[in-house]
């Protein structure tokens, strides 16, 4: 969840963990309760990455990068869909026909929002930020995951202030619940 480095680097070494979490899903034969373990370790990482990105990415891609807002707004539009994915998933069963196939399409837009994050916004913003700048927003966004919910609140705001002011009392919650339930729990 917290790899070090720049904004860019850490939210790089994200999306590898969730192309591995993708990967071992996949290699999980269908019905195996393991795959509803590692859909859910999938969701936490997912919502905690977002909820970062919400909360610090896209304010700085909107202040420094020309046309932010527009990019930003489209990032945050695929975060929503991504989470009405996975609050769908939550409460599917691995030997559940819907399962397979809502991975499949969840796999599908995170792919598509991963690329379009690291081959356009990812250079956009190395170019409008100075090095200490990337760095600063990589620690804000470490510290940010520490605190974000892990379950997915699609009706929860997603931009600031409203997100920032409920994201933490959301993740309490949201961990109190994992702690009591076992969820998220690596065997």
């Amino acid at each position: 969840m917290g790899h070090g480095g720049n904004v860019i680097a850490e939210l790089t070494a994200d999306h590898r963990e969730v192309d591995a979490l993708f990967t071992k899903i996949e290699s999980r034969p269908p019905g195996d309760p393991m795959r509803r373990e590692l859909a859910d370790e999938l969701t936490m990482e997912l919502v905690r990455h977002s909820v970062a990105e919400e909360e610090h990415l896209y304010p700085a891609v909107r202040r420094f990068v020309d046309d932010g807002d527009d990019i930003a707004d489209k990032e945050i539009d695929d975060h929503g869909e991504v989470e009405r994915m996975l609050k769908e998933l939550e409460d599917c069963r691995p030997d559940d026909a819907s399962f397979d196939a809502l991975i499949s399409r969840l796999k599908s837009a995170v792919t598509a929002h991963v690329a379009d994050e690291e081959n356009q916004l990812f250079p956009l913003l190395a170019d409008a930020c100075s090095a200490e700048s990337l760095q600063q927003l990589g620690e804000k966004v470490r510290a940010g995951k520490e605190s974000a919910p892990t379950r997915p609140h699609p009706s929860a705001p997603d931009t600031p202030p409203a997100n920032k002011l409920l994201a933490p009392g959301l993740g309490m919650v949201d961990r109190a619940r994992d702690m009591l339930t076992g969820r998220g729990k690596k065997h």
